[in-house]
């Protein structure tokens, strides 16, 4: 208590002063509406400058369950597009080749690699979650992979930047397929293969997954044609794609389970049998 007495009378002229300064200044502020109008509108601007950044501190926190809530209403969304789908209508997936169902689990990359020859990612989802092998992996883009092996929480996805990738795909609108796989090079350009030469290929054109297996649906993006050519036969065309993913930057990837897909491959089994 004593070193406050002190400290008041040490300062008693500034203490006065400032006494002084803010009454006058009340006064000036009650007295003129002008003075009071500035005062207030400036006091607004403080207090919401303030609330502002407080409010911004809380939204950036809050990002990660913002996201995982987009991330489950997407996947509530592919769900429908994928049961609700319209063969003749190009925004839908078509997957007329057979009548399946599909179920999507979102998963988040925990690991990706994209600078190797064979390259996998790995995913927070597993045995647990109801993944198994040879289910297919797509983003909000295009096709990512296809699962390879899992644990009890996560699974490794065979990337379409590997090697030993082959993917069913095909010349958007029409029935022209061939088999996309990567050269090894460039993570943001895969190659297909096996294209007839009677297809109406033209630079810019959409390719996208054929159907013709048990693991994606038709109609799934992969990127568009950067350039082709023949072949040394001459009877097909070599194009490379260039992908709708940055495959060097994944976050969110949506696996997709054919409910059909045993059904589908015992039938197809006894055909090759």
């Amino acid at each position: 208590m004593q070193q406050i007495i002190n400290f008041v009378i040490r300062n008693k002229t500034f203490l006065l002063f400032l006494l002084l300064f803010s009454v006058s200044l009340a006064l000036t502020i009650q007295s003129h509406s002008y003075h009071r109008s500035k005062f207030i509108n400036s006091a607004n601007s403080l207090t919401g400058g303030v609330y502002g950044t407080f409010n911004s501190i809380g939204k950036y926190f809050n990002l990660k369950d913002k996201n995982e809530k987009l991330a489950e209403e997407n996947r509530h969304l592919r769900m429908q597009l994928l049961k609700h789908r319209e063969p003749n209508d190009s925004t839908f997936i078509d997957s007329s080749l057979f009548e399946a169902t599909y179920k999507i689990v979102t998963a988040q990359v925990y690991k990706n690699s994209y600078a190797l020859t064979n390259n996998f990612l790995m995913l927070n989802k597993g045995k647990k979650d109801s993944i198994k092998q040879d289910f297919g992996v797509i983003s909000s883009k295009g096709i990512i992979g296809i699962i390879d092996n899992t644990s009890k929480s996560y699974a490794t996805v065979l990337s379409i930047l590997n090697t030993n990738s082959r993917i069913n795909a095909r010349l958007k609108g029409t029935n022209h397929l061939g088999t996309l796989k990567w050269n090894g090079k460039s993570p943001y350009f895969s190659q297909l293969v096996d294209v007839s030469k009677f297809a109406p290929v033209k630079i810019g054109d959409t390719i996208e997954t054929g159907g013709q297996s048990a693991i994606f649906p038709r109609g799934i993006g992969i990127g568009t044609i950067n350039k082709f050519e023949t072949d040394i036969s001459g009877d097909t065309y070599n194009i490379e794609v260039k992908l709708f993913n940055d495959m060097t930057n994944l976050g969110t990837v949506y696996i997709i389970e054919n409910t059909d897909r045993n059904e589908i491959r015992a039938l197809q089994n006894t055909i090759d049998d």
